[in-house]
C-alpha cells in the first residue's frame, strides 16, 4: 500500500483540485452511458437552435445537463466502490447500484421533460 501524498494548500490546492476533477471527467468519458448523455444534450441543443428556442431554454438545459453529469459521476463512483468492496455478487451491492442508476434516470427524465416543455413553448405558443 502506498503512502498518501501530503495535502496541498493555497494555489497548489486549487491546481490539484482541478487535476482531480479533470481526472474524474476522463474516467467518466470511459462510460458509454455518459457519452450517450453528451450526445443527447447536443441533440437537444441542436433542436433548440433549429426551433429558435429562447435563451432561458438553453440555460435550463445546460443546468440540467451539468446536474446529470454530476449525478452520473456519483453513480459511477458508487459502482466503483461497490465493485471494490463486494467483488462477489451481493444483494446489497445490487441495491446500491440500482439506487444510483435510478438517480440518473430521474435526472434524465427531468432533462426530457424540460426539452419537451421548451420545444412546446416554441411550437405551440399557447402552451406557455
Amino acid at each position: 500500500m502506498s503512502q498518501r501524498p501530503d495535502k496541498e494548500t493555497g494555489i497548489a490546492h486549487i491546481l490539484a483540485a482541478t487535476r482531480y476533477s479533470l481526472g474524474g471527467l476522463r474516467r467518466l468519458l470511459g462510460e458509454t452511458a455518459f457519452r450517450h448523455e453528451i450526445v443527447a444534450y447536443m441533440l437537444v441543443i441542436g433542436l433548440f437552435v433549429l426551433s429558435g428556442a429562447p435563451l432561458w431554454g438553453y440555460l435550463g438545459a445546460t443546468i440540467l445537463f451539468l446536474l446529470t453529469m454530476s449525478i452520473e459521476a456519483l453513480n459511477t463512483a458508487v459502482e466503483e466502490i461497490t465493485d471494490h468492496a463486494s467483488p462477489a455478487y451481493s444483494e446489497m451491492a445490487r441495491h446500491a447500484k440500482d439506487l444510483g442508476s435510478f438517480a440518473v434516470f430521474c435526472l434524465l427524465l427531468a432533462n426530457g421533460i424540460w426539452a419537451a416543455f421548451v420545444l412546446a413553448t416554441v411550437w405551440l405558443p399557447s402552451a406557455a
